[in-house]
């Protein structure tokens, strides 16, 4: 049993977990007041993947969702207390190997207005965006309408 890599970032009312395993099959997340705990199979050889943590707060587990792609397991997870930052994701301050921050998702939020959609909403626009296989458009067609752009002309020729 090995632990599955992943990477974090923190949000207004919310934190994000992605577990970086390829072909992830029995997936099983659970989530407890304070504890989140999540298995899988997966990878080319097949291996079972295990971790589990005591979160940094107390979470609304009733909120907190994941959803499975090819590629990761994205795992939303429901702050108890909104608006309260998370310096670490876990209650110890130990630096785990199988856990890295996500600073392409990162942001500073508490410089932020609230004018920006909520985060449960972007979580499910985040869900229908990777859809399945049958959402995907067919890469292979040709383009309906292929459009004239202004660096399309033609090159003189090299002398």
């Amino acid at each position: 049993m090995h632990p599955a890599t992943a990477k974090w970032y923190d949000r207004r009312d919310s934190v994000f977990i992605e577990f970086c395993v390829a072909d992830s099959k029995d997936v099983k997340v659970s989530f407890d007041k304070a504890k989140f705990g999540f298995s899988c199979f997966g990878g080319t050889d097949n291996v079972k993947h295990e971790n589990e943590m005591d979160l940094f707060e107390a979470i609304d587990e009733k909120e907190c969702k994941h959803n499975r792609t090819d590629r990761s397991v994205l795992v939303y997870i429901r702050k108890a207390q909104p608006g309260k930052p998370w310096p670490r994701l876990t209650k110890e301050k130990a630096k785990l190997s199988w856990l890295s921050v996500d600073f392409n998702n990162w942001k500073d939020w508490e410089d932020d207005s609230d004018e920006e959609m909520g985060n449960f909403d972007q979580f499910s626009n985040i869900m229908n965006d990777m859809g399945g296989e049958d959402d995907l458009a067919d890469l292979d067609a040709p383009e309906e309408e292929e459009s004239a752009d202004s660096d399309d002309e033609k090159m003189p020729d090299l002398e």
